[in-house]
């Protein structure tokens, strides 16, 4: 009985030493050996200011179904950006953007086929809308450089506008007038290059997002319409791809 106590005594030590050595590798820390230098460091400001405009004029233009266009239109749009790195290689702030498009079309005429023809004429429009973007951006350098580096860029975004359309002339004059609600979610990853020590060239594309928009009009004072719309996304939106160029302060 001794010896079998002796054995079973034995077994059970060493189980407990191997639980033991089992535990105490298990709690090891593993690392990867990833190593992240300060890309943008704490305390510095990031500014940025986009302006477009673009204007055409047509004078019996021709293009594909639409024949004896004639019109002018211009759009214009200015978006400023400011943001702070309030710790290393993360950063928050916000975009403000408007944007104004006009368009005056004298006539122009659809044609689908020899016999289906239709005139345009006395178009007017106008329309501006504004934009708020809560921004949250997270850096990160390419290796050990910091000239090269990623950047994901989390939006929040509520808007509106408004907008008008005249149609005809005299007694044929036709008009409406809308006003709209945006709001936007989404998720922008994106690479940046550092042109000098304050300037870089940055490229962003939407890949998730979620969108929803409410419009009201009204058509000649009496006709009242709404519209809701709602749509969300996860892929690369080759349309959302933009370009611009920040300064680091």
């Amino acid at each position: 009985m001794n010896v079998s106590k002796r054995i079973v005594s034995v077994v059970l030590l060493l189980i407990i030493c191997a639980v033991s050595g089992f535990q105490s590798r298990a709690q090891e820390q593993f690392s990867r050996d990833i190593r992240q230098i300060s890309f943008i460091p704490k305390g510095q400001w990031i500014a940025g200011v986009s302006v477009s405009y673009s204007q055409s004029d047509q004078d019996n233009y021709q293009f594909l179904i639409f024949e004896n266009l004639s019109g002018d239109t211009y759009t214009f749009k200015v978006s400023p950006m400011l943001l702070y790195c309030f710790k290393d290689n993360l950063a928050a702030g916000g975009r403000f953007s408007y944007s104004r498009q006009r368009t005056s079309l004298s006539s122009a005429d659809v044609v689908l086929g020899s016999d289906t023809e239709y005139n345009v004429d006395h178009l007017y429009s106008i329309s501006h809308n504004y934009h708020f973007t809560t921004l949250f951006r997270q850096y990160m350098s390419l290796g050990n450089t910091t000239r090269f580096g990623l950047v994901n860029e989390v939006q929040l975004e509520f808007g509106g506008g408004q907008s008008k359309l005249a149609n005809g002339t005299g007694d044929s004059l036709t008009g409406t007038y809308e006003r709209n609600f945006s709001m936007n979610i989404g998720v922008a990853p994106g690479v940046l290059v550092f042109l000098n020590n304050y300037s870089a060239l940055e490229v962003n594309v939407g890949v998730l997002g979620f969108n929803y928009s409410k419009t009201r009009s009204v058509t000649d004072q009496v006709q009242i319409a709404n519209r809701h719309t709602s749509s969300a996304n996860f892929k690369v939106n080759l349309f959302s791809i933009t370009f611009g160029v920040a300064f680091y302060i």
